[in-house]
């Protein structure tokens, strides 16, 4: 019992570390330059992407897809797709509503007709895990930035987005990436809203 509490404890410690760890920063040009914009078109960049210890996102799913399916056929494959297509039917949709949600004073998505385009590249995702007894959050590093006419007007940084079930039922991988976005979308909305409104 009390080898319990003392992980419960160290589990605690953890995911309050690195729920406090992400970071936003300017990397070049001002949010001013954005003054006056009232819609944005996003779009999404997957693009030189690492996965938690491979530098290459590729070398990720191959390992992924190779142990899946040495232990039970096809079950690596079916991974493989949903891998993919949580990014638009996850990912991109908790990111675009939290965004709207925080940064009311911007008409914003994917479908918006706008010259000023805010592309989200994602450069980096740890999936985390849950098994019961341990858990660890995902995490996504992501660049943000805003252009008019193909000239950048604003590069911003956000290192370390966390993302989990508050509860800790968060045993799909797919549902903790898309919370990391989530967390992202939500402290830029609000970081972007204090400093334009």
């Amino acid at each position: 019992m009390k080898a319990y509490r003392i992980l419960s404890v160290f589990i605690v410690l953890l995911v309050s570390v690195t729920m406090f760890g992400q970071k936003i920063k300017i990397d070049s040009g001002k949010l001013s330059a954005l003054e006056g914009v009232t819609d944005v078109r996003i779009e999404y960049d997957y693009s030189n992407l690492g996965v938690g210890k491979f530098d290459v996102e590729a070398e990720y799913i191959e390992k992924k897809v190779g142990d899946m399916n040495e232990d039970e056929a096809g079950t690596g494959d079916k991974w493989k797709e949903a891998w993919f297509n949580d990014r638009p039917t996850r990912y991109e949709v908790k990111f675009e509503e939290l965004f709207s949600n925080y940064a009311e004073f911007l008409n914003s998505g994917k479908e918006v007709e706008s010259d000023v385009v805010m592309n989200v590249h994602t450069t980096f995702i740890e999936p985390g895990f849950n098994v019961g007894v341990a858990r660890k959050p995902a995490l996504i590093n992501l660049e943000v930035s805003f252009s008019k006419g193909g000239e950048e007007l604003v590069h911003i940084l956000i290192l370390k987005s966390p993302g989990g079930g508050a509860m800790g039922y968060d045993f799909d991988a797919g549902f903790r990436i898309a919370e990391a976005y989530a967390k992202a979308a939500k402290s830029l909305g609000k970081y972007m809203t204090k400093a334009l409104k």
